[in-house]
């Protein structure tokens, strides 16, 4: 498939949503800001789609709980339509809010015959945390994530905490594929508050689902989709940023694309060609 298209969905109170339609457009995909009534109302348009991206922000203001108004939506009107979609073999992505509301959806991790058996709740620390983390990957079925490579993306949320009902399904989560990526150090290891910033179980960053084409996770990749806006990128071994007169430098152009976020949408869109 040459023409890639996504879907970046819109509801009240969402508010990264041009930030990732930017990061899809410079993969080379068509992505569209669309908003979930539209869906609800011409189910439809999903067909159209390859790729569903449920961006960050406070959708309906976090009312009764983050992402909870939004995934009622999405699990009352059209959860057959993104089951479908799925099914179909095409990939969805939510990223912080987006990571709550397919958590409390159902479409996170798995299908549970008795309840919801995993959510997102309140930071541990009880604030809210606003700055950079690293990840390390923790399965090999996810079709987002680049094998080995531990990522250094922006944290902003007060409800990122990763909790499970029972210690049966924590533990199922980790032996059965379900933890896309942790918390780590710079050193690759895990541990106590700051390096995990909210208390999730077994420092969980982001969960797949049993096809791999599922993704969800609380720090922001499309935050860091150039190589200028790592933090510390002036002391990093790289060359300057383009100016005006040599932005089409292919030198530039290669370290965006190698950016930690570029690659979770570089590699939704790579699979998408593959495999459509």
């Amino acid at each position: 498939m040459e023409n890639v298209k996504a879907i970046v969905l819109r509801a009240a109170g969402i508010n990264c949503d041009l930030e990732t339609q930017f990061a899809l457009e410079l993969t080379g995909a068509q992505a569209d800001r669309i908003h979930i009534n539209r869906i609800i109302e011409d189910k439809t348009i999903l067909d159209g789609y390859q790729i569903l991206v449920i961006p960050g922000g406070f959708s309906y203001g976090d009312d009764v709980a983050a992402g909870k108004i939004l995934a009622n939506q999405i699990r009352h009107h059209i959860y057959d339509g993104i089951r479908k979609f799925i099914d179909d073999g095409k990939l969805v992505l939510g990223i912080c809010n987006g990571f709550q509301v397919l958590v409390k959806a159902g479409i996170l991790p798995f299908a549970d015959s008795s309840g919801q058996a995993v959510t997102v709740t309140y930071n541990d620390s009880n604030k809210f945390e606003d700055r950079w983390v690293y990840l390390a990957p923790e399965t090999d079925r996810c079709v987002f994530i680049e094998q080995g490579r531990r990522i250094y993306l922006p944290i902003a949320h007060g409800e990122g905490k990763v909790v499970t009902r029972d210690k049966q399904t924590l533990e199922k989560l980790g032996m059965e594929g379900f933890v896309a990526f942790k918390y780590v150090d710079e050193n690759g290891n895990v541990g106590d508050y700051p390096v995990n910033p909210n208390g999730s179980f077994e420092s969980i960053a982001g969960l797949t689902d049993t096809t791999g084409r599922v993704l969800g996770l609380m720090p922001h990749p499309e935050r860091h989709i150039r190589h200028t806006q790592h933090p510390r990128w002036t002391r990093l071994k790289t060359p300057p940023p383009a100016t005006c007169e040599d932005r089409q430098d292919t030198r530039h152009k290669t370290q965006d694309q190698d950016a930690d976020g570029m690659t979770i949408f570089a590699n939704a869109v790579k699979y998408i060609k593959a495999n459509l």
